[in-house]
């Protein structure tokens, strides 16, 4: 049975990146953001939810869906509502939390990880008003064991 829950999520080539926060962190802002750099930092990227998501655990695996009636839906600040074209489910790869108490500089392994309906995924902590995008870049494209 899916949970809804605030946040956005884009595909990113295989995987999505969930993208959760608290009102007003940025979480519309990093989706589209994600999105405008398909063709040129990543290759593929396209819209699955924005301020509603539906989650659920299947086969190990994270699925992330649109909230049905906001599918295709993405705040665009300044400009108000936009329709996209957008996937409709995806399973996350990636957990951006926006403006997270426990966001570190050297974050510890535990802090790298995040565990949603028993399934573990990969977890970037970003502090409050700290610039998401690249750093997101480069969670998606840099290998952990490249220290």
């Amino acid at each position: 049975m899916p949970t809804t829950i605030h946040a956005s999520a884009a595909l990113v080539g295989a995987r999505a990146v969930l993208i959760r926060g608290p009102s007003g962190s940025g979480k519309s802002r990093l989706a589209f953001e994600l999105i405008s750099a398909a063709g040129g930092a990543l290759r593929f990227a396209r819209l699955v939810a924005d301020d509603r998501a539906e989650i659920e655990a299947a086969n190990g695996r994270l699925l992330v869906r649109p909230a049905p009636a906001l599918a295709g839906l993405i705040e665009v600040r300044g400009l108000g509502i936009r329709r996209l074209p957008h996937e409709p489910v995806a399973v996350v790869g990636l957990v951006v939390d926006l403006a997270a108490t426990d966001a570190q500089r050297l974050p510890a392994r535990e802090q790298s990880r995040a565990t949603i309906d028993g399934v573990a995924l990969a977890r970037l902590a970003l502090a409050p008003g700290e610039a998401a995008m690249g750093r997101v870049i480069a969670a998606l494209h840099l290998p952990e064991s490249a220290v």
